[in-house]
């Protein structure tokens, strides 16, 4: 049976197994790089070198519904046997603590710049870059270790989310979704806390387009006054107080006082800063506004600002493509330690930048924009790909890969499994749409 299947594999074109089918926009020297400025590169040699476990990480987010050993298996990340032992899925494990999380995000970082320059000038809005930042959560895997560092959601009466939780922030390219950099850390810490982080990282010549939750003098009034041509757009909160300057209610200038806890955050801030206001018609009545730096109303018209800050929701979208899409029905991330999560988001986020450089070259080359071409469907192609790659094999070959197919059976069969570290329980399972509560008629 096993033989007939590998043989399937005879007719197949004829190519080696290489990660850079994903594109050359991962260039060998980056992970080279990347593991050397983190004193991580492999000196002893090994079936699951450094730069394989990089490939590793970054392979388990783009097919979470696979376990460890599937990957290593169906992908062929392993090199060559070594006095012929087979790779276990406790030494990925181990190959995966000695690489740490910080090669990754070093990774993430660098590949996340480069790509963000390429064919910008394609999606510029007004000649500026467009941007959105906003927060997200990540369901963890369920450990003591992650429950101790990054917590939970708390809810009324005392009770905590079923998962731990990990909270970030994102910058992210609205016309392409490529995320440029992010923050992610404990559930307590605050979203402003991660967004004065990401403020150095927003690229001259750009707009920002926030969450209302960012209503900061000290986030805005940062951004906009660093670098060069740095602009924001974000709503009003109802509670917002302004004094008119010039213009009228619909597209005016309006000054703003900076409160006193925000002065002694930020000694720098100034008593009071200035922004565009310009109204938004809801069709509900009410007065909601936009507040902008875009203070130009001949270069900029309100209609083009209101439009500008509908396309926002791009960066939701992005958090779908990542939470749901790549997760598949997996409630939570894989790993069980701190390290081991971390390193988990950092590919995640490299293999989601990955899938969308991609799609962004194939929508220059079709002449339309990325957002026409199916996330999902882009997805499963490299899914797909990958896997043929990986399983197609010079037919001398096919006696060995017989052998180690063979060998890993018996590994799985010696596995051993230790005990539970919880109870069986049933956990509350997220839900697709509201909940509807009937109050009792008693």
């Amino acid at each position: 049976m096993f033989s007939d299947a590998l043989s399937l594999a005879i007719d197949l074109p004829r190519f080696p197994p290489d990660w850079r089918r994903l594109g050359k926009e991962l260039p060998y020297e980056w992970i080279e790089a990347a593991l050397e400025a983190k004193g991580k590169a492999s000196i002893r040699r090994r079936r699951l070198p450094a730069q394989q476990v990089v490939w590793l990480v970054i392979a388990l987010a783009l097919y979470r519904h696979l376990s460890v050993k599937e990957v290593l298996d169906d992908l062929d990340l392993a090199l060559p046997e070594l006095e012929g032992a087979c790779l276990t899925a406790s030494a990925a494990c181990q190959a995966r603590q000695r690489l740490g999380p910080e090669p990754l995000r070093w990774l993430f970082e660098c590949s996340a710049q480069a790509w963000s320059e390429e064919d910008h000038s394609a999606y510029l809005f007004h000649g500026m870059s467009l941007f959105a930042m906003d927060g997200t959560t990540l369901r963890l895997a369920e450990s003591e270790a992650n429950r101790a560092h990054f917590g939970a959601q708390k809810y009324a009466k005392g009770s905590v989310a079923s998962y731990p939780q990990a909270k970030g922030v994102t910058l992210t390219a609205v016309p392409t979704h490529l995320i440029l950099d992010a923050r992610f850390g404990p559930y307590a810490t605050s979203e402003a806390s991660f967004a004065k982080e990401l403020i150095a990282s927003v690229p001259d010549s750009s707009l920002t387009v926030f969450d209302a939750g960012f209503l900061s003098a000290e986030i805005l009034c940062n951004l906009a006054g660093q670098g060069h041509c740095r602009h924001y757009l974000i709503p009003a909160k109802s509670n917002t107080r302004w004094k008119l300057i010039e213009g009228t209610v619909e597209d005016g200038l309006v000054e703003m006082e900076v409160s006193d806890s925000a002065m002694r955050k930020d000694p720098t801030l100034l008593a009071s800063w200035r922004a565009r206001a310009v109204r938004i018609g809801d069709g509900t009545g009410e007065l909601k506004y936009v507040l902008t730096s875009l203070t130009d109303k001949k270069a900029i018209t309100a209609k083009q600002i209101v439009d500008c800050y509908w396309r926002r929701w791009a960066i939701e979208t992005s958090y779908r493509e990542i939470k749901q899409t790549m997760l598949g029905s997996a409630h939570t991330l894989r790993s069980m330690t701190v390290d081991g999560t971390m390193q988990e988001i950092w590919g995640a986020l490299i293999a989601y930048n990955l899938l969308r450089i991609e799609i962004a070259k194939a929508a220059l080359e079709a002449k339309c924009q990325p957002t026409d071409i199916s996330f999902v469907l882009a997805l499963h192609t490299i899914q797909y790909e990958l896997l043929i790659a990986a399983a197609t094999q010079a037919q001398g070959k096919l006696p060995a890969t017989l052998k180690r197919l063979r060998e890993r059976l018996v590994l799985d069969l010696k596995t051993h499994r230790p005990g539970r570290k919880f109870d069986r329980v049933v956990k509350a399972k997220a839900q697709r749409y509201p909940v509807t509560r009937l109050k009792s008629s008693a």
